[in-house]
């Protein structure tokens, strides 16, 4: 400090201080300090804030549910409250500053909670942590600061590889949302979504087949309802399929894609298939556009139902469309109308050898059928299981049928039928019934029954007279014999004779024989006498026995 200038004299010194800062300004200064280095930091790192709406507030808590990415907390509910109108919940969200990419015009929140349905059990980890909510990162490049929650997860995540189709069936069935999708029962995706169509007759699912599966989803796949359990039992017999347990609880869809007709051109996404009501159909509706006929039956077709395959030569080329009943003014009779879709592309390589013919295809079509109807070419219903009754529809060549009148012009157009087999073993059967009603059977029973009491009568006399006479008859029959086989005894006297006379006769025999030689070799001796030389030898005497 430098010394005070020196002043008049007498005149008292003055000095001056400098004061010092307190060192109880230092810890205010300090926090002040602090807090606003953590306000920095905060402003800093908060990232935007974001509305979204849900149904209800269950499992939301203000301040203390959290907004997870990947099992990573990236915000928290700062405040909840109610739409103007009251309809929805309004949960505030303040992300943080890493997590500004999140908030997207189509990511998607949804409330993960215990959730238990058919199809599994998802979110168990809340039942200690407590509900939060989650995100789906959207792949839009706008920002957004209000979104609609989602009331369940959604089954596809943003980025997912694999591709989408829309899959229009006529009702939704056992189908849900999350409803897996087999390939070669391999779970290769799951349904996305569905939706009601416009014209309210379809119902429009979207499926998502993963990556690599999505390259077997090709121009020549088919898709088929594969839920519960499929028993079927019909003109084909019994049949019992079913794709996994998952399908029989909570339903699925499964598909295969053919050897040929566009097998190698894969589906865009988004392409639109038709769901079948099962792997036949699917698998039937190969054979290109349908051509439709009609069939007119005399008589009662119970057994027939729609879907019933309709073959020719044996094998299956389309199915019955409809069955109703009809009224012939010209005939004055009740028929039976039969629609039938055939399929002609199922004939494979023998469309290729038919032969071919100018003018449009209906016109072609019916000059073909005609010189086929010529031929002897019949609809039938015949019996395909006797234990169900079921019927089907056979196109067969019977040269032994009536001659039919075949309509060329006429749409569509109608095949002649013939009676099938079960028919026609009904008309022998009544045929046969009609002969034996025709029969005189009481004039028949009355003789039978006259007949009968007269065979009575004679198996009466027969046991009372002609039995006893019988018997006594075989006793004496019994007696002779017993004499006559003492007479052939080989001891008895009588047969001892015959034998010596049966000798005599021998000798006697061979005499005549020996004489009757030399007559034939000397004729001369009738005059001359026996020549010398031919006397026969003296034979010995055979002795005898006296008895």
């Amino acid at each position: 400090m430098n010394p005070p200038f020196p002043s008049e004299p007498g005149a008292p010194v003055v000095s001056t201080t400098r004061r010092r800062p307190s060192l109880v300004w230092l810890v205010p200064t300090v926090a002040a300090v602090i807090g606003l280095s953590m306000l920095l930091h905060a402003w800093l790192s908060s990232g935007p804030t974001i509305t979204i709406s849900f149904m209800t507030a269950s499992g939301l808590e203000a301040g203390k549910t959290p907004v997870k990415y990947k099992d990573v907390t990236v915000g928290v509910v700062s405040a909840i409250d109610l739409s103007p109108d009251g309809s929805r919940v309004m949960a505030t969200v303040q992300l943080d500053q890493s997590a500004a990419s999140l908030a997207r015009v189509d990511s998607r929140f949804w409330v993960v909670r215990p959730r238990i349905g058919l199809g599994g059990v998802s979110g168990i980890d809340t039942l200690l942590s407590g509900a939060y909510i989650g995100v789906d990162k959207g792949t839009g490049s706008a920002t957004g600061k209000r979104f609609v929650g989602l009331e369940t997860p959604p089954t596809v995540a943003h980025g997912s590889q694999g591709r989408s189709f829309v899959l229009r069936a006529k009702d939704l069935g056992s189908i849900d949302i999350g409803s897996p999708v087999y390939f070669r029962r391999i779970q290769v995706g799951q349904v996305a979504s569905y939706r009601l169509a416009e014209d309210g007759r379809e119902v429009d699912l979207q499926v998502f087949v993963n990556a690599p599966y999505d390259r077997f989803v090709t121009a020549a796949t088919r898709f088929w309802n594969a839920s519960g359990v499929d028993v079927s039992l019909g003109a084909d017999g019994l049949k019992l399929n079913t794709q996994s347990l998952a399908t029989v609880m909570a339903g699925g869809i499964a598909f295969a894609t053919l050897a040929h007709g566009g097998a190698e051109v894969r589906a865009a996404s988004g392409a639109a298939y038709d769901l079948a009501k099962d792997e036949k159909e699917a698998m039937a509706s190969t054979g290109g556009p349908a051509q439709f006929f009609q069939l007119v039956f005399e008589h009662s077709l119970r057994g027939l139902v729609v879907g019933a395959p309709v073959e020719f030569f044996g094998q299956s080329i389309g199915e019955v469309a409809s069955v109703r009943l009809d009224y012939a003014p010209d005939k004055q009779k009740f028929v039976t109308a039969v629609g039938i879709s055939v399929y002609p592309n199922r004939l494979g390589p023998v469309l290729e050898k038919l032969p071919k013919s100018d003018g449009d295809a209906e016109r072609r079509t019916a000059r073909f059928l005609a010189g086929m109807v010529a031929q002897g070419l019949r609809a039938q219903a015949r019996s395909g299981n006797l234990l169900t009754g079921q019927l089907y529809i056979s196109l067969d060549f019977l040269p032994r049928s009536p001659p039919a009148n075949f309509d060329v012009d006429a749409r569509p157009l109608v095949l002649p039928t013939v009676n099938g087999d079960l028919d026609q073993m009904q008309e022998q059967v009544a045929s046969i019934v009609s002969k034996l009603d025709k029969l005189p059977l009481e004039s028949i029973g009355q003789h039978v029954d006259a007949s009968l009491k007269d065979l009575d009568e004679v198996l009466r006399q027969l046991h009372g007279q002609v039995l006893p006479e019988a018997t006594q008859s075989l006793q004496q029959v019994r007696s002779t014999l017993g004499a006559a086989q003492g007479l052939v005894d080989p001891q008895a006297p009588l047969q001892q004779n015959i034998g010596q006379a049966l000798e005599q006769v021998q000798r006697a025999a061979r005499s005549l024989r020996e004489f009757l030689d030399m007559l034939n070799r000397h004729p001369e001796s009738l005059l001359r006498g026996r020549p010398a030389s031919s006397a026969p030898p003296v034979a010995a005497p055979a002795s005898r026995t006296v008895p």
